[in-house]
């Protein structure tokens, strides 16, 4: 007896590359185009917020640079501005304390930086206010009238250089530029 389309069915009917025309094959091209569909906006649903945070955000970028009026600082006096998210701190030294930043210059034993170097104009010290051990902000006060930071104990003196404690680098000074004799620009 010969095997006639009748009697048995063709052995393409039961492969995965059946053709078109077959019910089941196209249900199973349905579901696995649909699961790919749902993986793929599923993915895009994870990556796009996840991009976006490695980005700047808008208040971020709007303080890519701050201008500081002096006149808003008196003599002797620090005052703290927010520049990229971080505290700056600007200080308008006296000269007797311009003297005891200078004096310290010798004795500064953590990372040795002569005041002259961290300052553009005697008078006026601008350095970021975060601690470079763990990030913290140091308060005004302390041994050497400079800041000590509360979580530590590290100090810094007069020119913001590191004296004591586990910090092991100087408070940083951001960039920044004299626009005038009463405005900086930081950044």
């Amino acid at each position: 007896m010969e095997n006639t389309p009748n009697n048995h069915p063709p052995s393409s009917l039961l492969d995965d590359d059946a053709p078109i025309g077959n019910p089941a094959a196209e249900r199973r091209q349905l579901l696995i185009n649909t699961t790919t569909a749902f993986a793929v906006a599923g993915a895009a649903c994870v990556a796009v917020p996840f991009l976006r945070t490695m980005s700047p955000s808008r208040a971020t970028e709007a303080l890519a640079t701050v201008d500081i009026n002096l006149a808003e600082v008196p003599l002797g006096s620090m005052k703290t501005f927010l520049w990229q998210g971080k505290p700056v701190f600007v200080w308008h030294r006296t000269p007797a304390q311009i003297a005891t930043a200078k004096a310290q210059d010798a004795t500064s034993t953590m990372q040795a930086q002569p005041d002259a170097e961290r300052v553009q104009k005697p008078e006026w010290l601008v350095v970021l206010g975060i601690c470079s051990h763990l990030g913290c902000v140091p308060m005004q006060g302390g041994k050497s009238d400079g800041w000590l930071c509360p979580c530590h104990g590290s100090q810094f003196d007069l020119s913001g250089r590191v004296t004591q404690g586990p910090a092991g680098k100087n408070l940083d000074v951001p960039p920044y530029q004299f626009l005038n004799e009463t405005t900086i620009r930081v950044g």
